[in-house]
């Protein structure tokens, strides 16, 4: 699917939001991200898989909340940040232990995934940014929900709406 190393557009620079969920940081594209908030009360909804927390409403709009800890296995008791993202033409909140940073990279700057990653996770990555020594994963935020989860989704937010 990508070439070793991801070239965009002929090297132009691609700037990500990084975060961490637990001791890894993560990265969405800036131009996905609409606003971040601190933690807000979270409306619970039956029968949602555990990974969805609910729903949250900022200024009136009822906007679905993903928690990305949960969606990746990763064990946090910290009350967390919420990144408003836009996800297909919609409004989804994605739960993160913190915000850290923008980072710019360049084409070559970002790599495949490993040959590791190729099953079942890899669907979310986008590909691994290099920076001095640090690996950020960047998200593929439009593949994180199947689409039966997507309906789970459209119907929650029916409930509020």
């Amino acid at each position: 699917m990508f070439e070793k190393p991801i070239k965009e557009k002929i090297d132009k620079t691609v700037k990500f939001a990084v975060f961490k969920i637990g001791r890894e940081d993560f990265g969405v594209e800036v131009k996905r991200v609409i606003e971040i908030l601190n933690m807000q009360k979270v409306h619970s909804i039956p029968e949602l898989p555990d990974f969805l927390s609910g729903v949250i409403t900022v200024r009136g709009e009822v906007i679905p909340l993903l928690d990305l800890r949960r969606r990746f296995g990763i064990q946090s008791s910290e009350k967390g940040r919420i990144i408003i993202v836009d996800y297909d033409g919609e409004k989804i909140g994605l739960l993160v232990n913190e915000i850290k940073e923008i980072i710019s990279f360049s084409g070559n700057e970002i790599t495949s995934p490993p040959m590791i990653f190729r099953g079942f996770k890899r669907k979310y990555l986008r590909g691994l940014g290099k920076k001095d020594e640090r690996i950020i994963i960047l998200l593929n935020i439009d593949d994180l929900l199947s689409s039966e989860e997507k309906i789970i989704l459209k119907e929650s937010e029916g409930m509020f709406g």
